[in-house]
């Protein structure tokens, strides 16, 4: 996800529900200089991501003790926004772990909320950028488009010529920019993990939108 975001240095990046606050190090590894702020409700999984964020010496990276569908952040704060947001229902079975449930398990229409916050607190022309299972993303498209054009999906495929079970959608806000399918990106071959997924996890590669 930290991979598609376009940020550069300087521009403030939200991530809504950071937990432990990996994507926004990643971003940070990629793009020197960017500005991030980490929204987590869970009180420990934040001081988690304060001391992450610490112990790797990014100072303009923060957390944020929060809801992410009551963000408190003014509108038009961020350049970027990006989550990966829970997607399982009430129909789901929960996790035992308390803190995967949390981060997994959306108690209504949550997606909706995360959006809505996230489009809230982003400037025009700005990116937001989701990882989502692939079956959300009618929904996360039609959550995007009254205030969003260049919708843009990548599929993350296990394998080649094995359907994607997640994907990563991003948009840009007040946009009038023509909706694209990228290349995706194939995380496995025989030999393991793949050069190209290799190259996003190990060597802070940015995938372009």
């Amino acid at each position: 996800m930290a991979a598609l975001v376009p940020a550069r240095a300087g521009e403030r990046v939200l991530e809504a529900g950071t937990g432990a606050g990996a994507a926004l190090l990643c971003l940070a590894a990629r793009v020197a200089g960017v500005r991030g702020v980490g929204v987590e409700r869970g009180a420990a999984l934040a001081g988690l991501a304060a001391q992450n964020f610490a112990a790797n010496g990014f100072a303009d990276l923060a957390v944020v003790n929060g809801d992410a569908t009551a963000l408190p952040f003014a509108a038009q704060t961020f350049q970027h926004v990006m989550a990966n947001p829970p997607w399982f229902g009430t129909q789901n079975t929960p996790s035992p772990d308390a803190a995967r449930a949390l981060a997994h398990h959306a108690p209504g229409p949550t997606l909706g909320a995360w959006v809505g916050e996230m489009l809230r607190v982003l400037r025009d022309r700005g990116s937001i950028t989701l990882a989502l299972p692939a079956f959300a993303y009618a929904e996360a498209a039609a959550l995007l488009r009254p205030a969003c054009g260049g919708i843009l999906l990548l599929p993350l495929w296990p394998r080649r010529g094995v359907k994607a079970k997640m994907i990563l959608v991003q948009a840009q806000k007040a946009s009038r920019a023509p909706d694209a399918v990228l290349p995706g990106l194939v995380l496995h071959d025989e030999n393991g993990i793949t050069k190209e997924a290799e190259a996003v996890l190990r060597e802070a590669a940015g995938m372009t939108g």
